[in-house]
């Protein structure tokens, strides 16, 4: 047995798999217990990342072992606020009074403030900043849906009643509307399921408490590359190509690019609810780390490009290092995706998101892993502030062409004929077209008084679900059903001023016209959920936030930096060489190395005219991955792997 990059070979080992002999050592131990172990850096974070990377949910040696964990609850920055104290969502008894007044449906709110026919275009950005928003909050959450019934036959796709899980949106003023029995009209509501409730039990005590209901986060919580690789073992097993034995990525067996570059696998579960071109072969919905990659076309695209940078480095370290095993080959390929994702968001979108300033403030410059610090997604940041981004989704796909053109043979599609169909990918053109328009195309702008797509608000198609969903109303009805506090709790939380009057919130929004629709709306400054709350105030200079997301954004991104372990910048992750050539990865590279476009802009996220902003492929900056070439040394050679143990882990023998 060899301990890859630090010289230390075992000879006639007691175990012959270090990874069950580490799993076995770790579960000796409870799940809360402190491990504190103490053994040679260079060990440490080899067995740390394969245990990690393996395993998934629990960082190694840590005091805090759910931190971060997939499959644990969204924390809470602030109290649950539920209408019963415990469970019931604001808006669930719809005649009950809050601050005086009546809560207005979700589905008004976002008719009368959120929805919006047309969007102009914002010229600073590209559509692809918007994109990696979507992917990478797929990379670090994704709150399941609960279909529990208690017992009860209830059907939520067919009742109009709020009855657990459902937790309908209301299209009528009238309650309970008049939905007839073949399920939810035109004029009754639409479908919601509630969230998944995280169990609760004191760790201590062992006993189950009666706490506020919590949802879960069933993605780890960490910046890692999980939307590449899983978030369990089943399904990074069933993702990657085993029987190779490269350390590579599965791709399809039925479909490849026109210049024979892979696809994604297929689901397994055929057939698969992705929708059809009715005149020719079926292409199922693709499979990735994230059960959603077959979303959105653009979002299909990136994970595509992950997936053949995946096997094109592994391919490289195996031809530098080809004494490695195919194990070796994929965790290093692994770890080196995973800081590609960190370093693209935390140098690169984060701060055209949040803006300098605000990244200064709540962000900061790196200063070291801190074990204090709980990395977990945080409520209000899955639920509402970084559902930002669905205010800037285009409602038209741009589809260009070699010369970023409109493409005669592709032409533009609007959003809703785009959802669920990868078979657009597969037939048409490849992710090229779409590449080229998502970098090539300027973003949406936000404004106060042109909020979200109407392709979004009134044509959203969602699997399973017959009839078109609002986007709005299903963020705003999602922070209801987690107990999210309002608008006013969450700027008093990031130090900002409580609005209390129609000029307070006119001079937030900037618009006076808005802040009195708002109010006239919701009648009470404390009743103002803090989705739309957010999403109206005035950007900051710089930023595609007001003050309060570019709040909860900041302070969310720190943690999830500083407390993470395995963040590329952390000492003894990686050494300096390599983090010197980590640094030169971009968006642009990756387009390059891995589709057949040849020209991109420096910067992808910035909007510009083709040819003037744009250089040759020839011109990007690229990673050497030489700085991961293996010198072999002698080894030193150990006789029994128990002295190997007791050696890392400082234990005597009996």
């Amino acid at each position: 047995m060899f301990f890859p990059l630090y010289g230390v070979k075992v000879e006639h080992a007691e175990v012959t798999n270090m990874d069950f002999f580490f799993f076995f050592f770790l579960n000796g131990q409870k799940r809360g217990d402190s491990l504190l172990l103490h053994f040679p850096k260079e060990i440490e974070n080899y067995f740390a990342w394969q245990y990690f990377w393996t395993h998934f949910m629990f960082l190694f040696v840590r005091q805090n072992p759910r931190w971060g964990a997939a499959n644990t609850a969204l924390v809470r920055w602030l109290p649950a606020e539920y209408e019963d104290g415990e469970s019931e969502p604001k808006g669930w008894n719809p005649e009950r009074l809050h601050n005086g007044f009546q809560l207005s449906p979700a589905r008004t709110v976002s008719r009368e403030i959120m929805t919006s026919a047309s969007k102009w275009k914002d010229d600073s950005y590209s559509q692809l900043l918007v994109d990696w928003g979507q992917y990478i909050s797929h990379d670090i959450t994704l709150t399941p849906q609960s279909t529990s019934t208690d017992g009860s036959d209830v059907d939520c796709l067919k009742t109009c009643e709020n009855v657990h899980p459902c937790f309908p949106i209301q299209l009528s003023l009238l309650w309970p509307p008049n939905c007839g029995t073949n399920g939810p009209s035109i004029l009754g509501c639409m479908p919601f399921f509630r969230s998944t409730s995280d169990c609760f039990v004191n760790f201590q005590s062992g006993i189950r408490q009666a706490l506020q209901r919590q949802q879960l986060n069933a993605m780890t919580s960490f910046i890692d590359a999980s939307a590449v690789y899983g978030h369990n073992q089943k399904l990074e097993s069933f993702l990657r190509d085993l029987p190779g034995r490269n350390g590579k990525l599965a791709v399809n067996d039925q479909f490849k690019d026109p210049k024979g570059r892979p696809y994604l696998p297929f689901v397994t579960k055929l057939p698969s609810a992705c929708h059809q071109d009715l005149q020719g072969e079926r292409v199922e919905c693709f499979s990735a780390g994230d059960s959603r990659v077959s979303e959105g076309l653009p979002l299909t695209c990136l994970h595509t490009l992950w997936l053949r940078e995946h096997n094109r480095i592994a391919d490289a370290l195996k031809h530098i290092n080809g004494h490695w095993s195919p194990e070796m080959i994929y965790q290093e390929t692994r770890k080196i995706i995973g800081a590609l994702h960190q370093i693209i968001t935390l140098r690169d979108y984060v701060p055209k998101i949040i803006g300098p300033e605000s990244f200064k403030h709540y962000i900061g410059p790196y200063r070291g892993y801190d074990p204090s610090v709980d990395p977990s997604i945080a409520n209000v940041f899955a639920t509402a502030a970084f559902r930002f981004g669905h205010a800037t989704i285009s409602p038209i796909l741009w589809r260009l062409n070699e010369s970023f053109q409109e493409d005669e043979r592709f032409p533009h599609l609007r959003l809703h004929n785009t959802l669920f169909s990868p078979w657009r990918i597969v037939k048409e053109g490849g992710i090229e077209p779409v590449l080229r328009g998502v970098i090539g195309s300027a973003a949406s702008a936000v404004s106060t008084d042109m909020l979200l797509a109407d392709e979004v608000t009134e044509r959203l198609v969602v699997l399973d679900t017959l009839k078109h969903m609002d986007l709005a109303a299903l963020n705003l009805q999602r922070g209801r059903d987690h107990g999210l506090p309002g608008y006013n709790d969450w700027r008093e939380f990031c130090g900002l001023q409580r609005i209390k009057t129609l000029a307070d919130l006119s001079l937030v929004v900037g618009d006076s016209r808005v802040a009195k629709r708002i109010l006239d709306l919701y009648k009470h400054p404390d009743n103002i959920d803090v989705y739309p709350g957010g999403l109206v105030e005035r950007l900051l200079p710089g930023s595609r936030t007001g003050p309060l997301f570019a709040c909860l954004i900041g302070r969310q991104m720190k943690v999830l930096r500083d407390g993470d372990r395995f963040w590329w910048e952390a000492d003894g992750v990686f050494t300096q060489q390599q983090k010197e050539e980590l640094l030169k990865f971009s968006l642009s590279h990756l387009i390059c190395e891995n589709s057949d476009i040849a020209e991109v802009p420096l910067d992808p996220f910035r909007f510009g005219k083709y040819p003037s902003h744009f250089v040759s492929c020839d011109q990007i900056p690229s990673m050497n991955l030489e700085a991961w070439k293996e010198e072999m040394g002698e080894g030193q050679p150990v006789k029994n792997c128990l002295r190997i143990f007791c050696l890392l882990f400082k234990k005597s023998l009996p």
